[in-house]
């Protein structure tokens, strides 16, 4: 049956619907329409359903999952005229317009191409928002004026004048919700005039006085620059510290003129939007004759502001120049503080620029301008204030046909409002109290407008203003809407938006009804959360009669709550909820179980490192009730798939959870909870677990007393993790220790009740760092952290230099040298060397100081002792404590002399042209020992003085004099040298040269091949008169391509090669006589097959010239000793046909064998 108050309630809403409607002109009824509801949830322990249907199944409950394993459904916002279907999702949530994007302040350049101007604006919100447009407060009718154009809720401008559209815009967003009110955004063209036409007036100034042009710019917007050129374009103005153009005023000030400053000056102003240029007329400068300006203290022209006003983050520049003669130095200063690392001077100083200003960067900055003849100087505040509105600081945004630029313009960025608090969307009951505070801090102090659907909101009747706060009592539902708080000063304006939503609905409950599970003895609470505005009113009723608070049962808010709770109690428990909108109720089902209990075993138990340990959870509960299991580490959820599968959960039985753990950790020590859970109770149970375990790291070393070989430490006990710890382990690092290093003690055995003990045995003057380790029965464990770095004290040194030798060095010398002492024993400052040294058989040391720890030589000089003296050296070392141990007393000879007797039996025989080979004997053993020799070579024609010279390395008695003239006689000494010097020379022999060998080369050349064998003939060599008679031929064989020949020898002029199978062969023949190898003849090239062999009567007969071919077989023999046949073949005769000759020996040399891959047929040739 329908209930009857609903008709009343939808007379009701549409009563004040139309109310509304009369209230807000323009503003759509529905606004004040929507009824919402607040977001609830029911309690934890009430469960959907109508029986008792437990839940079923047990298992593990992961962290961050604990529940009941019922729970109720999440409850969504039900509005009157919608389901609850309609409004469940976020898409479908019905608010007011929120702006996404809000017009800013743009400058247009007149000049630009794109002829139009876009203003953006862009809200959400649900219904979709609709936009108007406000000019200068005044509502555009975009559709009346073609050169409107709204895309969305963007404005576009066609054609765009100043006189038309240069002012303040502002959009507007409005849904069924409310109206908000954008911004105002302030459309400025951009425009760069021109100068006036008018001439300027020379400027006339005696030499050494200052002089300050003025630019005058032309009208412009934004802001410009400023530049001056110098007779004519583009030779401009170079600022230095005699000239300077101010970015405030354009003027170019030159603080002493000089003559080369005479000619026209033009100021070129340019607009940054545009990039316009326009250039003023000439302003001549010219000199007076009347004499030379004096010397004048300097005088401050141009500066910056006496107080500066900047936001946090932008960049400062303060300009400051001065004139005067000479031309002053500009300084600053900050006069309560440093100027900031981060500033720059620019403008050889007469700008200082402060990047990223901070609030410590404010204070009194001075600059002084100061010359010979006296100063100036000029202060000002610099204030900075907390960072400004993100549009603030980033310039002035503007945009023409879709290109934008950022400016930031030359001064400092205006203190905006910033918000302190803002309002926030609210949903309150009818009847209910709103109050709203918005706060912003700005400078000047802000004031504040309110709106409402972008109205002013009017201080009267349940509207009032006190402070910051306004506030709407007794609200109703046309209250709802959209409400904006501005807060303004003369720099601009910032808004703050909220919507109010004023609720109104019956009570609603889910459509399930709910039901409790409790436990005998226990609490029980059923609670009673309707959705509803405004509150109704709360009845509990069991079956007929309504329920009455008594010692067990009280009323708290909407919440039935039974104490002690008990089998009796269970039933049907009805929950009425009434406002002046209707009524609901809510049935809830109380069941009342027995308790569940809990055992957990074992209690307690202890474990070492390594071993493993299973705890068991057993649970005693209703039967109609499943329980579920959760394991915790010290009130911490376990992680069964985080822990490395140490941990496993075993469920053998329904009512049984067991927790194994493995191969335990020293980390895995706590108390272990098992958290049992039905729907109608929770218990929770603790086992303690005790691992034993390597102790852990000691407390902090503390090194107490330090010398030159101990350091007493200190430390605190650490854990013993259960098990007593037995002994410490002192150890030290240092710089020359490879790690950690074990140190003795005393006493010798640190046991594990000490917490102090002396490292000994430490090397004096090194650095250490000690650390502490504890060992127990389980092993050893974590080492302490490591102690601050120490030195221990100086001491004399302790340790000798080793390996001391010597000897060599220069005549009269004593050598003497050492490995040196490292830097970890020489124990101290100030170390050096000791070298002590007496020649043998006499009693006085020597000694002389080595100051360098580096050193590792010391050289003594005495003209008085002679080579090879022996004395007897030691070595130690010093430092500023003292002086420390010698070494071993050694035998150190000085160094020899120069060789004193040359050598003897000097030969000498040439066995070619070019060669002579020396040979000599060393000479008779004693001081000097030659470290080699010198020989020396010249002609009998020519002077000894000039004589050509080569040295033999070590004990090498010969060598080979090559590049020697033919037939020629030489003279040849030989002397001893080494390090000291060189000895007298022996007495010079005499040897000639052999005749050069035969300049000519064997000639007419012819060869014939039968297969791989190669028959060679040649004509042979006669030597001239001045060359060495020939003694033989040399027959030289290569394969193509390699560098290595073989070589046959042979006393005739011809020869027989067998050659190997496949390639290409080059032959060349030398004569050879005693002067040496005479010039080669034209190399031959002959070429073998691979694997072919010739044929009867197949042969290639190939020579230098066809005219002497018949000569050379016909009357040299061809192989000597070898049987010759004629040949069957035109009549010559065949080399070696019957039988060939040995291809092991040739002439007897071994033969060689060729083959070549190309077909084996005659073939003629001239080499």
């Amino acid at each position: 049956m329908e209930s009857p108050w609903k008709p009343l309630l939808l007379l009701s809403v549409i009563s004040g619907l139309s109310e509304l409607s009369r209230a807000q002109a323009g503003v759509p009824a529905s606004h004040g329409a929507e009824l919402g509801i607040g977001t609830d949830s029911s309690p934890p322990a009430q469960t959907s359903g109508t029986g008792p249907g437990p839940h079923r199944g047990a298992a593990p409950l992961e962290p961050g999952g604990w529940a009941p394993p019922l729970a109720s459904p999440h409850l969504e916002p039900l509005g009157l005229w919608g389901s609850q279907e309609d409004r469940g999702s976020e898409e479908n949530v019905r608010v007011g317009p929120m702006f996404l994007q809000e017009p800013d302040d743009s400058i247009f350049p007149l000049e630009s191409e794109e002829k139009k101007v876009t203003m953006i604006c862009e809200a959400r919100g649900n219904p979709s928002p609709t936009y108007r447009w406000m000019f200068n407060g005044t509502e555009l009718d975009v559709r009346s004026d073609f050169r409107y154009t709204q895309i969305e809720g963007s404005l576009v401008i066609s054609t765009p004048s100043e006189a038309r559209d240069s002012g303040r815009y502002q959009c507007t967003a409005s849904n069924t919700f409310g109206t908000i009110l954008s911004r105002e955004a302030l459309l400025q063209f951009a425009y760069l005039g021109n100068f006036s036409t008018r001439a300027r007036g020379g400027v006339s100034v005696r030499e050494g006085q200052g002089v300050v042009l003025m630019c005058t710019p032309p009208p412009h917007s934004p802001e410009i620059t400023y530049s001056w050129v110098f007779n004519e374009f583009p030779s401009f103005v170079v600022e230095d510290s005699r000239r300077f153009i101010s970015q405030e005023t354009g003027n170019l000030y030159i603080s002493k003129v000089q003559p080369s400053d005479v000619g026209s000056y033009i100021c070129l102003v340019k607009n940054p939007v545009t990039n316009a240029r326009v250039l003023s007329l000439p302003t001549p400068l010219t000199l007076n004759t009347d004499g030379v300006m004096g010397e004048y203290e300097p005088k401050i022209e141009v500066h910056f502001p006496p107080t500066v006003m900047a936001a946090k983050g932008v960049t400062v520049r303060l300009e400051c120049f001065a004139l005067g003669n000479p031309v002053p130095t500009i300084t600053w200063r900050k006069l309560n503080g440093n100027i900031p690392k981060k500033a720059r001077l620019r403008k050889s100083q007469a700008v200082l620029e402060i990047p990223n200003i901070q609030l410590e960067d404010s204070g009194s900055y001075e600059c002084k301008a100061e010359n010979p003849r006296g100063g100036n100087a000029f202060r000002g505040q610099l204030q900075v204030y907390s960072e400004p509105s993100l549009g603030a600081l980033q310039g002035i945004y503007t945009a023409a046909g879709g290109a934008g630029w950022w400016m930031k313009g030359r001064d400092f960025v205006p203190l905006l409002p910033q918000w302190i608090s803002r309002i926030n969307d609210t949903q309150l009951d009818s009847t209910e109290e709103l109050q709203w505070e918005c706060r912003a801090t700005g400078k000047p102090r802000p004031t504040y407008r309110w709106l409402r659907n972008g109205a002013p909101i009017p201080p009267e009747g349940r509207v009032t203003f006190m402070g910051l706060t306004m506030s709407i009592s007794n609200l109703r539902l046309e209250d709802s809407g959209m409400y904006q708080c501005i807060a303004e000063n003369k720099y601009g304006a910032i808004y703050s938006n909220a919507q109010l939503s004023v609720l109104a609905s019956v009570p609603v409950f889910p459509p399930s009804p709910a039901r409790v599970i409790a436990t005998v003895g226990k609490d029980v609470s059923l609670e009673c959360k309707p959705r509803a505005s405004p509150k109704p009113r709360i009845t509990w009723r069991r079956g007929d009669r309504r329920m009455q608070p008594s010692k067990r049962i009280s009323l708290l808010n909407s919440t039935l709550r039974i104490l002690n709770s008990s089998r009796g109690d269970e039933g049907n428990y009805v929950c009425r909820a009434e406002n002046q909108f209707g009524m609901a109720e809510m049935t809830t089902t109380l069941w009342v179980k027995e308790p569940m209990t809990v055992e957990l075993s074992p209690a307690r138990v202890e474990v070492t490192v390594g071993e493993s340990v299973v705890l068991s959870c057993k649970a005693k509960h209703d039967p109609s009730l499943d329980v579920a299991f959760l394991w915790l580490l010290n009130q911490q959820p376990l992680s069964f798939n985080q822990e490395g599968g140490h941990f496993e959960f075993i469920q053998t039985q329904s009512s049984t959870a067991d927790l194994m753990i493995r191969n335990i950790l020293l980390k895995h020590a706590g108390k272990y909870g098992c958290r049992a859970q039905t729907s109608a109770d929770s218990v929770y149970v603790e086992a303690e677990l005790l691992v034993r375990g390597p102790p852990g790291p000691p407390g902090v070393v503390i090194v107490e007393e330090i010398t030159d070989s101990t350091a007493t430490l200190s430390w605190s006990r650490g854990v013993d993790n259960h098990s007593p710890i037995s002994a410490y382990n002192l150890q030290a690092r240092s710089p020359f220790s490879l790690g950690w290093q074990t140190v003795r003690t005393d006493p010798s055995h640190v046991t594990g009740d000490m917490e102090s003990a002396m490292a000994v045995v430490l090397n004096p003057w090194v650095e250490y760092e000690f650390r502490v380790v504890a060992t127990n029965a389980i092993g050893t464990g974590d080492p302490s952290t490591p102690s601050r770095v120490v030195r221990t004290k100086e001491a004399v040194p302790s340790v000798a230099p080793a390996n001391v030798s010597g000897g060599n060095g220069r005549r009269h010398e004593l050598v003497i040298s050492w490995e040196p002492v490292s830097e970890e024993f020489q124990n101290g400052e100030g170390f050096g060397y000791i070298v002590a040294f007496r020649a043998n058989g006499t009693r006085g040391w020597k000694e002389k100081m080595v100051t360098s720890a580096d050193s590792t030589t010391f050289k003594y000089r005495d003209e008085t002792f002679p080579p090879l003296t022996p004395f007897e050296v030691k070595v130690g070392g010093y430092n500023n404590k003292g002086d420390g141990p010698f070494s071993k007393v050694v035998t150190v000879y000085s160094a020899e002399g120069e060789p004193r007797e040359p050598p003897s039996g000097v030969t000498a025989a040439s066995p070619s042209a070019s060669e002579i080979l020396v040979r000599w004997s060393p000479p008779s053993p004693g001081p000097g020992r030659p470290g080699g020799y010198e020989v020396s070579y010249w002609k009998d024609t020519d002077q000894e003085e000039s004589s050509q010279k080569m040295r033999t390395p070590g004990n090498e008695t010969s060598v080979l004099l090559s590049g020697l003239e033919g037939n020629s006689l030489y003279l040849i000494s030989v002397r001893g040298y080494n390090s000291i010097g060189q000895g007298p020379p022996s007495t010079a022999v005499q040897a000639w040269t052999k005749k050069s060998p035969p300049s000519q080369p064997p000639s007419n050349l012819m060869w014939i091949q039968e297969g791989n064998n190669v028959s060679l003939s040649w004509e042979a060599v006669r030597a001239m008169e001045n060359e060495s008679e020939v003694t033989g031929y040399k027959v030289s064989l290569r394969q193509e391509g390699r560098s290595h020949s073989q070589v046959i020898r042979t006393q005739n002029p011809s020869a027989v090669l067998s050659l190997p199978e496949g390639g290409t062969y080059i032959i060349e023949v030398q004569a050879l006589s005693e002067g040496g190898e005479g010039a080669a003849g034209t190399p031959v090239r002959v070429l073998t097959s691979s694997g072919v062999r010739a044929k009867n009567g197949q042969q290639s007969v190939n020579s230098q010239s066809w005219a002497a071919i018949w000569t050379s077989l016909l009357l040299a023999p061809l192989v000597p000793l070898a049987p010759c046949n004629p040949l069957r073949h035109r009549g010559l005769v065949r080399v070696g046909a019957d039988p060939p000759p040995s291809p092991e020996r040739v002439q007897g040399r071994p033969a060689l064998r060729i083959t070549d891959r190309a077909p084996l047929s005659a073939r003629r040739g001239v080499a």
